[in-house]
């Protein structure tokens, strides 16, 4: 096999399997903490499981990432996972279990930012491909958590915007119709794909000052 055609396979698994496992976490800490909050339906559904394809989704997570990585390199990565179902049963503490609930997946993203920037300094990567690996893990979870930060359903921070008051519930259902549309025009927007990247770099930019620190 042509050396670069396979550096380039073992590069795209190597991201595939980053992008799965960093979703795959992401819906877990909806679901766990759920359960932590006494909603019973994520741990029913089996979704309170570290198992990363308990939560893919075979477009968001593997089919639409793989064609991206493999087929369009240099292009912007995006997937989601499978959406983690609550039941918010108590209504005394349904606006904050849900808030919880919410910030609890970008708030992995943000574990799996130190877990890899305390690695990488512990471990003294400095360069070599190793380092590159666990930039891009960085990058790819920082990126995580901007966009799902981005306050238009489905995205986390559209129900961060509803528990906040920043929505009523009748401006959220009527989003969240449009949604989808209103996203594919946005990620095409060269002025909103700067904003996302600069939202990115600035999550980004304190792990890198951690790694360093601890070289």
């Amino acid at each position: 096999m042509d050396p670069a055609l396979f550096e380039h396979l073992r590069q795209g698994v190597l991201s595939l399997i980053l992008i799965i496992v960093s979703i795959g976490l992401h819906e877990f800490g909806h679901a766990w903490v759920a359960d932590l909050r006494g909603d019973p339906l994520p741990r029913a559904q089996g979704r309170v499981s570290l198992n990363p394809f308990v939560h893919a989704d075979p477009i968001g997570t593997i089919l639409i990432p793989a064609v991206m990585i493999f087929l369009s390199p240099g292009v912007g990565l995006i997937g989601w996972g499978k959406p983690v179902q609550v039941a918010l049963l108590n209504p005394r503490t349904r606006r904050a279990d849900d808030l919880l609930i919410t910030l609890a997946g970008p708030g992995m993203n943000l574990l799996l930012c130190l877990v890899i920037a305390l690695i990488g300094g512990l471990g003294g990567f400095a360069q070599g491909s190793t380092k590159d690996f666990l930039e891009r893990g960085l990058l790819l979870n920082a990126g995580l958590i901007a966009f799902n930060l981005i306050p238009i359903p489905p995205l986390d921070g559209s129900r961060v915007a509803l528990r906040l008051g920043l929505f009523s519930e009748q401006a959220f259902m009527t989003l969240a119709r449009w949604g989808f549309i209103i996203l594919l025009v946005l990620v095409n927007l060269p002025p909103f794909r700067m904003l996302l990247w600069t939202a990115l770099q600035f999550i980004a930019t304190p792990w890198y000052v951690l790694w360093d620190s601890l070289l």
